[in-house]
């Protein structure tokens, strides 16, 4: 039986609040599969198309790694890297998303259609572009906004000198998102972008615990990354956070407002108010706004 494909726009509460954060979201997002994976916290793990059987193995013990531990896997379904990761996560029992670079009624590469099956079941298959549309080559830079701006952090592995996976780092870079690189062989040009990243300023990945360490330090206290949610801190800890205390209960709020009144930025409180939302503190709900209520933060 086949899923049935949907459409959300920014201020349904289906749409992800980190990507209505980007200063170009998608006016309609097309998702097949399971909608709610949308609002799990998430990393990118993307890389060469053509990836050597190390870059396949990282990818695939990284996503495995971070599905365990309740981190959503996103990727762009190609082959190589992208492909290696989403397998990953699903053999670690986890999300992974794969964000198309055309309708999510077209599988594309056509070998990847069990893959895209086992995705919709855990996961999602998201597209910006309507139901029917081909795999045009331009459409896939413009998908990678959508990869980086789904993530807390994006991870290249095995990137060559000019690679669609720099293009993501880049988006990531804009949007505010950590971008990290696994060291790859010298030899041969398939790592010099993955290398010049490093040079720049990427942190490095030996394993998925280098990843998560870049998470927002709210997340990681609560336990994400960890395998398992810890117990909350109280409400009285509302005083001390530059978002809650700025809330009044009932009340929404939307981004902008939000931002004026903590002083933060779009790239720093959408993750701040992903991890309130995790940890029980604020509400989304219609029209993309916030509301504090009396619980845990």
């Amino acid at each position: 039986m086949s899923l049935a494909i949907f459409a959300v726009s920014p201020g349904d509460l289906r749409y992800p609040a980190a990507l209505a954060a980007i200063h170009d979201p998608p006016p309609t997002l097309w998702i097949k599969g399971q909608a709610d994976a949308l609002g799990t916290p998430s990393v990118a793990i993307v890389g060469s198309r053509a990836a050597s059987p190390y870059a396949l193995e990282v990818a695939r013990r990284l996503g495995a790694d971070l599905a365990r531990r309740g981190i959503t896997v996103v990727s762009g379904m190609a082959r190589g890297v992208d492909s290696a990761a989403h397998r990953g996560a699903l053999d670690g029992d986890g999300i992974t998303i794969a964000v198309l670079g055309c309708g999510v009624d077209v599988v594309y590469p056509r070998e990847h259609a069990a893959l895209a099956a086992r995705i919709c079941e855990r996961g999602a298959l998201i597209s910006e572009f309507p139901q029917g549309t081909p795999p045009y080559k331009g459409n896939f830079p413009q998908r990678n906004r959508i990869i980086s701006g789904l993530s807390l952090a994006v991870v290249i592995v095995e990137a060559a000198e000019r690679s669609g996976s720099l293009i993501t780092a880049g988006f990531a870079l804009e949007q505010g998102r950590a971008v990290l690189a696994v060291p790859g062989n010298v030899l041969g040009g398939r790592n010099y972008g993955a290398h010049a990243l490093l040079r720049d300023g990427a942190t490095l990945v030996e394993c998925a615990d280098d990843i998560l360490e870049e998470l927002p330090p709210g997340m990681r206290d609560r336990g994400w990354g960890t395998g398992a949610a810890t117990e909350s801190p109280t409400v009285n800890r509302a005083s001390q956070d530059p978002v809650l205390r700025r809330m009044t209960e009932g009340e929404s709020y939307d981004l902008d407002e939000l931002s004026d009144l903590s002083g933060l930025d779009r790239v720093r409180l959408l993750p701040r108010l992903l991890e309130l939302e995790l940890g029980g503190a604020v509400r989304r709900i219609e029209g993309g706004r916030f509301v504090r209520f009396r619980g845990p933060c």
